[in-house]
């Protein structure tokens, strides 16, 4: 196995794009942490109006059941818009390193004005056990290691 970063991280599609609103609560699938030390997700702004308010938040439960998820203290980041199209483009990240509970899922949310969001990926860290298996939406990846030039 060649030495790349792709090998020791679990990449995973969590949430679909959201069209532009003043009062998004949108909930990503929930993730399996069993066997990882930690998770990092960005949440990419794609619109943005003025006075509009973005938000990530990360939750976690012992259960795999959206009900019972719980924010998690210190977990939330959040950007407002001072003019419209400011935050086009701007990246809200939260890293949850050692979840105390196994189940993991974060929340996108909007107030005030209009704001847009892109896919959200999640990349897992600290596998336990290696090589990690992709998940079947896993289209392709390329590592490379000392590329000639050219």
């Amino acid at each position: 196995m060649t030495p790349n970063l792709l090998n020791s991280l679990a990449l995973q599609f969590i949430g679909a794009s959201i069209a532009a609103a003043a009062a998004t609560d949108a909930d990503s699938i929930i993730i399996d942490m069993a066997g990882y030390e930690g998770v990092f997700v960005m949440a990419h702004v794609t619109d943005s109006l003025a006075t509009g308010v973005a938000t990530l938040t990360a939750q976690q439960s012992a259960t795999n059941v959206g009900g019972d998820m719980a924010d998690i203290a210190g977990a939330t980041a959040s950007l407002t818009s001072a003019v419209d199209d400011d935050l086009n483009g701007q990246m809200i990240a939260i890293d949850v390193h050692c979840p105390r509970e196994r189940y993991v899922r974060f929340n996108r949310s909007s107030s005030v004005a209009n704001v847009a969001f892109g896919d959200l990926v999640v990349v897992r860290y600290g596998a336990r056990k290696l090589p990690i298996e992709r998940p079947s939406t896993f289209g392709v990846e390329v590592a490379v290691s000392s590329p000639p030039s050219v």
